[in-house]
């Protein structure tokens, strides 16, 4: 009786090599396959592991923001001085650069970077309010992407919930009745993602500085500027009502927090921007440490901070997509030579700008092709709206149209 052996890992390795993948992980694959009794799965089992990896996509939903897509996209960078002080030759500050830039574009006397918008919001609290009160509207109790709730940022910062107002609507007399000396701060939330909307009331920012203790304003979406000097034409209709960085501070916020990969355009990041004593406060908490970025992330916020400072908004990639005129889109649609020239509704994306849209243009194909697109090579990643497949060329870099037009005529 002759018994089939299995091949030996290394060789079926070997076989599969094509795949793309290091040996190592080659390895990894037909050790399992054997293991499995079916040496031939090792090439399936490689080509899952090789799917999973990150890849660059073209994003033609339209949704320019588009969290499972990365958000804001941002280019590459290399070495950096993180820490290093080219003067002494000695190690030097994370505020310097990046932090720096962005406090001097959005009016601030001093900001820090750390590795996301959370994390800001938490090392703040701990900072200014830990062991103290912290007062919030009920309406402002917002949870984030991934499950995170204000409630538990702020439980996890030593400082003490409190509860005032309404869902729908909370008044300044609200606030003042529960004021007492143990309120170390004020907190004011953005409900960027999602809105109320018919018998509201809120307050603003200015009233609840001259209640007496620090407001920390969490602005989420990381608009610098109200007006958008980095905008030839002024500030975008869909932006109506939202705040900003400036202003808040300007209205009388102690701190501000945001996201960096939102509004702001850059990186998965976040910032606490303010008063000089308190941001500084912030850098010695012991948290800073855990949650303070790296260097790939501070050299990407430093390029789109200097673009704000030229009022460059053409050289942040969410900005330029966002204000491109549609007619251009349109020519662009017709230039491709592939399906239907079609009008589109884009999104500011990533919890920013609820309900609101952006006129765009694209592409319609007939039927539902968005699976026989993820699959080309590089993946376009389309919306289905109506029986058709549509490609939004607002989120679509032009250096991408031919992969576009490839992808179309191919799937």
């Amino acid at each position: 009786m002759n018994v089939v052996r299995p091949p030996s890992v290394d060789a079926l390795a070997r076989e599969i090599a094509d795949v793309g993948l290091p040996h190592a992980l080659l390895v990894d694959a037909a050790r399992q396959a054997i293991a499995n009794g079916d040496p031939p799965s090792a090439r399936r089992l490689a080509g899952e592991v090789a799917a999973a990896l990150l890849k660059p996509v073209v994003n033609a939903t339209g949704v320019l923001l588009h969290t499972n897509l990365g958000r804001a996209p941002i280019g590459p960078v290399r070495y950096a001085t993180v820490e290093f002080d080219l003067d002494t030759g000695e190690r030097g500050s994370r505020s310097r650069s990046a932090a720096a830039l962005l406090a001097r574009a959005g009016g601030a006397e001093a900001a820090l970077v750390v590795n996301n918008g959370a994390a800001a919001v938490l090392l703040a609290l701990a900072t200014v309010a830990a062991g103290g009160d912290v007062l919030i509207s009920r309406g402002e109790l917002v949870e984030i992407g991934g499950g995170f709730r204000i409630p538990e940022v702020i439980a996890q910062s030593g400082a003490h919930l409190v509860e005032v107002g309404t869902t729908n609507r909370t008044r300044a007399d609200d606030y003042r009745a529960a004021l007492s000396a143990s309120v170390a701060a004020i907190l004011k939330v953005h409900t960027s993602n999602y809105r109320i909307v018919g018998f509201t009331e809120s307050t603003e920012v200015a009233a609840l500085a001259a209640m007496g203790p620090p407001v920390v304003a969490d602005l989420g979406s990381g608009l610098l500027d109200a007006t958008t000097p980095w905008l030839p034409g002024g500030p975008p209709s869909w932006l109506a009502d939202e705040p900003a960085v400036r202003q808040t501070l300007a209205a009388g916020a102690a701190l501000v927090t945001f996201s960096g990969d939102k509004l702001l355009g850059g990186p998965q990041a976040g910032v606490i921007a303010g008063r000089r004593d308190l941001v500084e406060r912030c850098a010695r908490h012991p948290l800073a440490r855990a949650v303070r970025p790296g260097g790939l992330v501070l050299a990407a916020l430093q390029d789109v901070a200097l673009a704000y400072l030229r009022r460059d908004g053409d050289a942040i990639p969410f900005w330029r997509m966002a204000s491109v005129g549609v007619d251009t889109l349109r020519a662009r649609a017709a230039a491709l030579g592939a399906g239907e020239v079609a009008d589109c509704e884009s999104v500011p994306g990533g919890g920013t700008a609820p309900e609101r849209v952006i006129p765009s243009a694209g592409i319609a194909l007939a039927g539902d092709r968005s699976a026989a697109l993820r699959a080309f090579d590089p993946p376009v990643i389309a919306r289905v709206v109506g029986g058709r497949t549509v490609l939004d060329l607002r989120t679509v870099d032009p250096a991408d149209d031919a992969i576009l037009a490839r992808a179309c005529a191919t799937c």
